[in-house]
């Protein structure tokens, strides 16, 4: 079962891309797409394969299959956003990104219950 971002469950490739189609105004349907789209969904979909791929620990298989793409893709998309994050602006706004995924992703799963109850 998968939830919605923020609510403090283990992400999955799913939530990172609805993150990136929120943040880049593009819509999800296209992030996972099986056309290449136009350039900013290609870019957003690249985007949410790095992330997943870097935040998350997706392998790229794992990422390639969320993604309906091939692992050779999602490695490309990842050295492109790298590539990309030489420009400060882009880097400020992919790191503020890692940071949404990070604080969440760090969020237990459940909470302990309290002894006596």
């Amino acid at each position: 079962m998968q939830g919605q971002p923020g609510t403090g469950h283990a992400w999955a490739c799913d939530d990172v891309a609805a993150l990136v189609a929120r943040e880049k105004n593009v819509p999800m349907r296209l992030l996972m797409h099986a056309s290449r789209c136009r350039a900013s969904a290609a870019r957003a979909r690249q985007l949410a394969m790095y992330l997943a791929h870097v935040m998350l620990g997706r392998s790229l298989s794992e990422v390639g299959d969320a993604f309906g793409r091939d692992r050779t893709t999602v490695s490309y998309a990842c050295a492109l956003i790298e590539d990309l994050r030489e420009d400060a602006e882009f880097d400020a706004f992919v790191t503020r990104l890692e940071q949404v995924i990070d604080e969440q992703h760090a969020q237990p799963l459940w909470e302990p219950r309290h002894a006596g109850h």
